[in-house]
């Protein structure tokens, strides 16, 4: 029926763990919900009951809007080999090994394919929370993009737009990413959220002000940091061979999903998230 999209201006910005709390959010609130990222890159996967492999991310989403894993929800999978080298899995089954410049020129020809999987999925669910990849501002790998602005093109959907105070510099992130990206493209982004605040809201306001002026999109949330044990997809397995039994896994999982859901809930704008999604 609709979408919604995750973009970051940077790797680990936040993106990962505010889809997998909107998934929450949105079935709590009585909606079905579907997870989805067209790319993903990462050592590490999951691997479904028929063999195939998809992203750990994806895969806690799942949780999260309470589905199994599905190899739809993460159709294009790279987990490298090498410095240069990647294996490609598509729809969760490996077809190829390719060097970057390969897939390069190769990923544009995965396009009807996403779009095809997105518009199933779309016409059997009330709402897909799509996530992006590392940042939509490489200008170096803009062309072709499937991930980021060209998958919401394709989706046609709204994107908020996450980076991560932690790091230092967020504002600077933050209007550099939107400056870089075509005027289309910037219209896109119906949000701005800053994650991983620690101290006093009051001290950031002036600087959210600001970049509301300069950029014309809002913060539609500022996300105190919250210590998890799901916050990145390399930790989360690791983690998982510390615990003692699958039952407390899935149960831990929940937990933290739920703590941080509620968090994410009392810290966006949920009511301006709505009215985006209406398009």
């Amino acid at each position: 029926m609709t979408s919604i999209m995750v973009q970051g201006t940077t790797s680990s910005a936040g993106k990962s763990m505010l889809c997998t709390a909107l998934c929450r959010i949105f079935v709590e609130d009585g909606f079905t919900v579907f997870p989805f990222k067209s790319q993903n890159m990462s050592s590490k996967s999951y691997i479904l009951e028929d063999g195939r492999e998809i992203s750990t991310a994806q895969a806690l989403q799942a949780v999260a809007a309470r589905l199994k894993p599905d190899s739809r929800m993460n159709p294009i999978l790279l987990k490298p080999t090498g410095d240069r080298t990647s294996q490609v899995f598509i729809d969760g089954e490996n077809k190829y090994t390719m060097d970057a410049v390969e897939y390069f020129k190769f990923k544009s020809s995965l396009k009807p394919m996403i779009l095809e999987t997105f518009k199933e999925i779309e016409s059997t669910y009330d709402i897909v929370v799509i996530e992006g990849a590392g940042s939509p501002a490489e200008i170096n790998l803009k062309e072709n993009d499937i991930v980021n602005m060209g998958m919401a093109e394709m989706a046609n959907s709204p994107v908020l737009l996450i980076a991560d105070i932690d790091r230092g510099g967020v504002f600077a992130s933050l209007y550099g990413t939107v400056m870089l990206l075509e005027e289309e493209e910037r219209k896109r982004i119906k949000g701005l959220v800053i994650n991983k605040f620690r101290g006093d809201i009051s001290l950031l306001q002036s600087g959210i002000d600001m970049i509301e002026k300069l950029t014309h999109i809002p913060v539609v949330g500022t996300i105190p940091y919250v210590h998890l044990e799901l916050e990145d997809e390399d930790s989360l397995l690791d983690y998982e061979k510390n615990c003692n039994s699958k039952e407390q896994r899935e149960w831990e999982k929940e937990e933290e999903i739920s703590k941080f859901a509620k968090v994410v809930r009392e810290n966006i704008n949920m009511e301006y998230i709505y009215s985006v999604l209406k398009k």
